[in-house]
């Protein structure tokens, strides 16, 4: 598989939410921890780290104070080690509803509790020991089965899930991991749901929930009956086999989705290597060869095109384009500039890429006219979800607009028209900006926005006004930023 991050495996960042419905929260102040916060933000994200003796027991650290969860024998609980010793040390005991126990295990007592009367004490299991796992990470990735090497897609023809894709190219490699009721439904990118008998569904119904669990850094899925999803026989298919322990087949990593991009030259052509390593505007469809994945670096803001046959596009001789380099370099990396519905390419020599007459593609020229102008089409994210600063994007309950500060997401379907996106909320209503910036979500026409791809993950979305959509005090998504900077970029 190639390197230079293509395949970044993601780490596993999560909230703990108790009985009451309120998130575990690592203070700076005292480093003491409560279960105070109705949502999840920084103070209440968590990793989890391998006990370093090698056993059972697991590390709890907090991600904004880097320290570690403990518990002394007394009961008392705080945020305080930055590095771990004995009383960090914790078991997870999964429970049939898909919450988790957490018992000391030096000391064997079960912490819980509620607000700031946290404690690990309790020498018996109640409702206040038990905690949801909230997956803090953006929900839309790959899976990689660990056993067989292989990704995880949809195939239509044998309408099933199956972990036997080499690389995961094309939208159907997409999965959005939706949390319903405690556990997570694994969705496809045509909305339908992975049933624990390999079957898909157009509902989160109870045999298409899981619950997570994680073992030396990996994810494995329990379904109802106790038993793990796993890659079965030869196509692979992805469905709960007989084990009830996890083992190397059932578990998974979850791998960073990095967009996938096809472009249109200026005569209406697609860009393509189906012909070759010289990289031309000379096909009339999207498939594989048209495809290409957009990596965006996180210091110069530069991105990389890779192609289906494993090489990044490359500066070579006289300005051409090919796409056979196997490393990241200066000469694979492009500046891009966007011109309303259309994208410009500046590269390495300070030239803009062009479509010569031959629908070559080359760097040669030092001014952006029609053959320098390209639209630009994502197409691994039919359905989407953004997150904020301040958290998801999210429908307002009983109102047409939208919070940008929530815990949790809706999922939003894309379509895309000449260099433009139309998004669709619940209900089939479209968004579009009203009257005082704000945006709604109950629209009966499509209204167009633009996509541009700022940062590595992190897009802008512009209006028909010129503003960028963007969060706030408020916690409204509105329509009124001037640059694509801070509030106004979304993961995506």
């Amino acid at each position: 598989m190639p390197t230079n991050g293509l395949h970044q495996v993601l780490k596993i960042q999560f909230g703990l939410v108790n009985d009451a419905n309120r998130y575990l929260t690592a203070e700076s102040f005292g480093f003491k921890v409560n279960a105070s916060a109705s949502s999840l933000k920084r103070k209440q994200t968590w990793v989890l780290e391998p006990d370093p003796g090698q056993g059972t027991a697991v590390l709890f650290r907090s991600s904004h104070l880097g320290r570690y969860l403990s518990a002394e024998e007394d009961g008392r609980v705080a945020c305080e080690m930055d590095r771990p010793g004995r009383d960090c040390r914790f078991l997870v005991l999964p429970q049939p509803d898909g919450r988790w126990v957490l018992q000391s295990e030096p000391h064997g007592r079960f912490f819980g509790g509620t607000e700031d009367q946290l404690s690990c004490f309790a020498t018996a299991i109640s409702p206040a020991e038990l905690w949801t796992v909230h997956l803090a990470i953006h929900p839309q990735a790959h899976l990689l089965s660990v056993s067989r090497r292989r990704y995880v897609h949809l195939c239509l023809q044998e309408d099933e899930m199956a972990a036997d894709g080499d690389m995961p190219w094309g939208v159907d490699a997409l999965l959005t991991l939706i949390f319903q009721s405690r556990r997570y439904c694994l969705k496809s990118y045509d909305s339908r749901y992975l049933r624990s008998d390999g079957h898909l569904v157009w509902e989160p119904e109870a045999r298409a929930c899981y619950t997570l669990e994680f073992k030396a850094g990996k994810l494995a899925f329990k379904d109802c009956d106790g038993r793990y999803l796993a890659p079965v026989g030869p196509a692979g298919t992805l469905k709960a086999g007989r084990n009830t322990r996890p083992g190397k087949d059932e578990l998974f990593d979850l791998e960073q989705s990095h967009p996938q991009v096809v472009l249109v030259a200026a005569n209406h052509r697609y860009v393509s290597v189906r012909q070759g390593v010289n990289v031309s505007a000379n096909q009339d469809e999207e498939l594989d060869h048209e495809t290409f994945l957009m990596q965006i670096d996180q210091e110069t803001k530069k991105c990389t095109f890779y192609s289906s046959t494993g090489g990044y596009w490359t500066l070579v001789t006289h300005g051409g384009l090919q796409a056979t380099a196997t490393q990241v370099s200066a000469n694979t990396m492009f500046e891009m500039e966007w011109h309303g519905r259309r994208v410009a390419l500046k590269a390495s020599n300070g030239r803009y890429v062009c479509m010569k007459k031959n629908g070559q593609l080359a760097a040669i020229s030092d001014f952006v006219g029609g053959d320098e102008l390209f639209i630009l089409k994502l197409i691994n994210r039919p359905i989407l979800v953004l997150r904020g600063l301040d958290g998801f994007v999210c429908h307002r309950r009983g109102s047409n607009q939208l919070d940008t500060n929530r815990s949790t997401y809706d999922v939003f379907h894309l379509s895309f028209r000449d260099g433009a996106y139309q998004i669709r909320g619940r209900g089939a209503g479209f968004w579009y900006v009203g009257s005082h910036g704000s945006v709604c979500s109950d629209g009966d026409l499509a209204e167009d926005f633009l996509f541009e791809f700022r940062e590595r993950g992190r897009l802008a979305i512009r209006a028909l006004s010129g503003k960028y959509l963007c969060g706030g005090a408020s916690g409204l998504l509105r329509a009124d930023a001037d640059l694509p900077t801070g509030e106004a970029l979304w993961e995506y």
